[in-house]
């Protein structure tokens, strides 16, 4: 099989989808593996050490795609991509269709087949290539609320651990998943007053055995959320439904009940946001204030630490890439039915429910194509 490595294009994105090893391990199984030119640059990785683990590195993106049977890639397809899909393709990368109807309806009509990462199961049903990034986005959401806490970002001006005699910030956690985990544990190490919500009690328990004393649980519903934003200097959105849009917890009318400057960092905005008045932002424009509150919206916060980013996610894709190049694409559905379970698209067909009902779109299950 011919698998195509792209040069992620998204603004501030700085991952790619395979390290050169990867590329050793396709090369050694009779694979074929096309890099565009400084694709790996972003996270450090030169254009000689993917030529030198075997790939065979091309000018442009045209030729990727022009050729490879089995695009990987970090982030959903851009625009100028659209055009260059083709049926009987696979394309196996973050897609977040319930987010954007336009890239869902674009990337359906291209008849490509889209495996997302976000809702690919493990065996113990979870989801191995979502939890990296989770992992990185939790963290990184304290440091930078703390940074747009400080008073020149048009924060409040707090300090997230406090000193002795002055309070500490309150951080809201609205979720208790990975995001949330991995927050509240950078949080409770600045020795901020952190509180996590969520609707699981089970999670809850578990997450008050594990944190330590300045972490404190509640169970979410909407009169705690209200109660929580009044405290906050720093929300952390950090909700997950697989596949599916974010639910909305915040309204702009809340926004009111909440402290001049605070800061929202809403996580989940990949999935189309928690909080109403949530828009993707960038890293090169990371926020906005809205009704006197700072907003940090980035649709891809772990490319900004591209080298982490790129170990962590393909130490956890490599795997699966091997299974789609060796088997393909239905073969490996039938092995696998984690990989089954993340066939969002299919020949011109909607394959994930949450997906076909967002946009009202027909429901087809894979296995019925298969």
């Amino acid at each position: 099989m011919i698998v195509g490595l792209p040069r992620e294009i998204k603004q501030d994105e700085y991952r790619v989808a395979m390290l050169p090893v990867g590329v050793d391990e396709l090369k050694r199984r009779g694979h074929r593996v096309l890099v565009e030119r400084g694709a790996g640059l972003g996270s450090g990785i030169a254009d000689e050490l993917y030529s030198g683990s075997g790939a065979e590195i091309v000018p442009d993106a045209a030729s990727v795609f022009g050729q490879a049977d089995l695009i990987v890639k970090v982030k959903e397809p851009q625009p100028s991509e659209w055009p260059l899909l083709r049926s009987g393709q696979v394309l196996f990368t973050y897609l977040h269709f319930a987010a954007n109807e336009e890239l869902t309806k674009s990337v359906l009509a291209t008849g490509v087949t889209a495996v997302a990462y976000e809702t690919l199961r493990g065996p113990r049903g979870d989801l191995p290539l979502l939890t990296p990034m989770s992992e990185v986005a939790g963290r990184m959401s304290i440091q930078e609320g703390a940074k747009y806490l400080e008073r020149p970002q048009e924060g409040r001006g707090i300090l997230l651990g406090g000193v002795p005699g002055v309070a500490p910030a309150h951080i809201t956690i609205l979720g208790g998943g990975v995001v949330g985990k991995n927050a509240a544990q950078i949080a409770a190490g600045f020795k901020a007053d952190v509180t996590i919500l969520d609707v699981s009690v089970e999670r809850l328990r578990y997450l008050a055995d594990i944190m330590p004393a300045n972490v404190n649980t509640l169970f979410s519903d909407r009169h705690m959320i209200r109660e929580e934003l009044k405290l906050a200097d720093l929300v952390i959105g950090a909700v997950l439904i697989e596949g599916a849009r974010a639910p909305r917890l915040v309204s702009r009318d809340d926004l009111k009940l909440m402290k001049p400057g605070a800061v929202i960092i809403d996580v989940a905005i990949d999935q189309g946001g928690c909080i109403e008045t949530s828009r993707p932002t960038t890293h090169s424009k990371p926020t906005y204030i809205v009704d006197g509150i700072v907003h940090y919206c980035v649709a891809n916060m772990p490319g900004a630490v591209g080298r982490t980013s790129t170990y962590a996610l393909c130490n956890s894709t490599l795997p699966y890439v091997l299974q789609l190049a060796d088997h393909g694409i239905q073969a490996a559905s039938r092995l696998d039915a984690g990989i089954a379970h993340a066939v969002n698209l299919f020949a011109g067909h909607v394959t994930n429910k949450p997906v076909a009902d967002t946009f009202g779109l027909p429901f087809v299950e894979f296995s019925s194509l298969i």
